[in-house]
């Protein structure tokens, strides 16, 4: 299981593992954006820290996959 992550990650840094990686970088851009965003509101509106981390990161996390659907593998 480590080999193949590890070859998955010389190719992606080779640039040979997605077919676009400016759409990847784009899309998890905005992933992180919105998720750095999230967690400056909830702090904003007086979420507690130990509260508005998970909340943030859980969201984070579940919208990251509809980000990143239409990413295609060479």
């Amino acid at each position: 299981m480590l080999e193949v992550g590890w070859f998955s990650t010389k190719l992606l840094f080779k640039g040979k593992l997605l077919r676009n990686p400016d759409y990847f970088a784009r899309q998890t851009t905005i992933g992180v954006i919105i998720g750095c965003l999230l967690l400056v509101g909830l702090d904003k509106l007086g979420a507690e820290i130990w509260l508005s981390i998970p909340v943030s990161g859980f969201l984070t996390g579940v919208l990251m996959p509809f980000l990143l659907k239409d990413v295609k593998m060479q």
